[in-house]
């Protein structure tokens, strides 16, 4: 045995001796970003929007996706086209895609993630009804028809075939949150597929490593089965929402434990002293604004409301206390969208006379008798994180300085807010909004038909309507100026303020996405395909 022992040894020393060197393990690059809501259910954006698990779109890859420049380029899909009519739109699939565990991705798993969306309650579901325009998307979502009579076809393993109601010229951007669902995974799983990281699959850029459900961080991993557009130049990427807030990521972005971080107004001078090439601005198509339940006092009368659309001022707020994080907002539309009117926005002045005498004809002049409120936002990262809270404040002391009343604030996780909001659980709310794809028809369908704010107007449905399916450009805009004038007159929302988010980025971070666009703006996770995809470290 010793011998044989002996005769090993002298072996292994002559098989290291002659053997080539190995190379030197390669460093990992991993980037620490911040994240947004601290709370999150599903790692499935098929599943739940309002309440997914932090960055859940990472994972699977879209039918196409906007670049930094918001041009609309294709992902899972290689090309499109629209027929005749403008009722029926092809999507042909680029071969070779595969789930994570080697299945392999097919028309098939976008179809289903639909058909999934439109049979169990999904929070998004408005979106593939008004902006998609699905053909018997509504009548399956509402239980009156089959999920059959849903105009999606997986034509074969590589096309898909949508029809929709009427013509839909922007539908490749509506695309962009379409994401598909590992069928093969629920139907072995059900809905738990998305539960644990044992049991997720992907079909995009990164893998899942970990997920800490107690706070919504996840560690994503480079994916070594993905061979679609846009493959990450990084290793790792670990996503904490805790450093959403600008309060806690600027000083672990001083501390070297993040890449970058979002600031809020009071850290920008100093920021940008000490960081002049770091600083990156980005003018977001967003919007928050103040909405209400209509059918509950004391805003079911459109005096008080009237009341609150001049009682602020949105001048004041954005060069005092939102400096250098956000400008006015007159329109649901942000400047440079498109469909943005100046005869829209001209009329959101501040007029506390007039506000004033608004609320004496409600009858609560100078605030007597009027209920106490209480205003809901919810807790979120990002550019929100360092606007609406300090944004609630002021427009706290501004009513009780202008109306004489008194609103409380409560700050809620992201999905007992929007459960309150649709569920009309509250009487009033700040809720912001950035744009899903590039067209006026989302803005304005978020109140349409009910929406997510549960707004009936039928003269506002009607107007929404006739120019989501009008062909001609002009008369479209002009036909949402009219319904946002009916939104005006009616007092239905009171819009506040567009986000201009500043960040501070690390010197180490490089790629195209750590560059601004030509515009001059950065749009970081805004655009979270391209900019963790376009993202190096040194």
């Amino acid at each position: 045995m010793k011998t044989l022992l002996k005769f090993a040894g002298i072996l292994a020393v002559a098989t290291a001796m002659t053997a080539p060197m190995a190379l030197p393990v390669q460093a990992q690059t991993t980037i620490v970003a911040p994240g947004q809501s601290t709370s999150g259910t599903y790692m499935d954006y098929m599943k739940t929007v309002y309440a997914r698990a932090t960055f859940a779109e990472l994972l699977q890859v879209p039918i196409a996706t906007f670049d930094k420049e918001f041009e609309l380029t294709p992902m899972a899909a290689e090309s499109w086209s629209q027929s005749e009519d403008g009722l029926t739109w092809t999507f042909k699939l680029r071969p070779g895609l595969v789930w994570s565990d080697g299945e392999p991705l097919t028309a098939e798993d976008y179809v289903f993630a639909l058909q999934r969306a439109a049979t169990t309650g999904y929070d998004f579901a408005w979106y593939w009804d008004f902006a998609g325009g699905i053909k018997g998307w509504k009548e399956v979502t509402e239980g009156t028809a089959d999920v059959s009579a849903l105009g999606l076809v997986a034509v074969d393993d590589l096309t898909i075939e949508v029809t929709t109601v009427a013509p839909k010229p922007y539908l490749p951007s509506v695309t962009s949150l379409w994401y598909p669902v590992p069928k093969h995974k629920v139907d072995e799983l059900g809905d738990d597929w998305a539960l644990n990281v044992d049991t997720i699959v992907t079909s995009g850029p990164f893998d899942i490593e970990s997920w800490e459900k107690s706070n919504n961080s996840v560690v994503f991993t480079k994916s070594d089965t993905y061979t679609g557009p846009w493959q990450a130049q990084i290793d790792r990427l670990e996503v904490d929402p805790s450093l959403g807030a600008p309060e806690v990521g600027l000083p672990a972005f001083l501390a070297g434990d993040a890449d970058y971080s979002f600031l809020n107004t009071g850290q920008v001078p100093v920021a940008t002293q000490r960081f002049p090439d770091g600083i990156r601005k980005n003018a977001v198509f967003a919007t928050s604004y103040i909405s209400y339940d209509l059918d509950s006092a004391p805003f079911n009368d459109e005096n008080v409301r009237k009341a609150f659309y001049y009682a602020v001022d949105r001048a004041e707020l954005t060069s005092t206390v939102l400096k250098d994080i956000a400008i006015p907002a007159g329109s649901i539309l942000p400047p440079g969208y498109p469909g943005y009117n100046e005869t829209v926005v001209a009329q959101a002045t501040f007029d506390p006379e007039k506000a004033k005498q608004f609320m004496a004809d409600a009858g609560f002049a100078n605030g007597e008798g009027f209920p106490e409120i209480e205003i809901w936002y919810r807790e979120e990262g990002g550019y929100n994180g360092a606007i609406i809270p300090a944004m609630a404040q002021y427009l706290q002391a501004e009513f009780k300085e202008v109306l004489g009343i008194t609103m409380n604030i409560r700050v809620l996780p992201g999905a007992e807010w929007m459960d309150g909001l649709r569920n009309k659980t509250n009487n009033i709310f700040i809720a912001p909004y950035e744009y899903d794809y590039l067209d006026p028809s989302n803005f304005y369908g978020i109140f349409y038909n009910g929406g997510r704010h549960g707004y009936f107007i039928p003269e506002y449905d009607a107007l929404v309507a006739q120019a989501d399916s009008e062909a001609d450009w002009d008369t479209r805009y002009d036909l949402y100026a009219q319904a946002e004038q009916i939104m005006i007159d009616q007092a239905l929302i009171v819009p506040l303020v567009h986000p201009i988010t500043i960040a501070v980025i690390s010197d180490e971070l490089g790629g195209d996405a750590a560059s601004p666009n030509a515009l001059g703006f950065t749009s970081l996770d805004r655009l979270g395909h391209y900019f963790f995809t376009h993202l190096t470290k040194q």
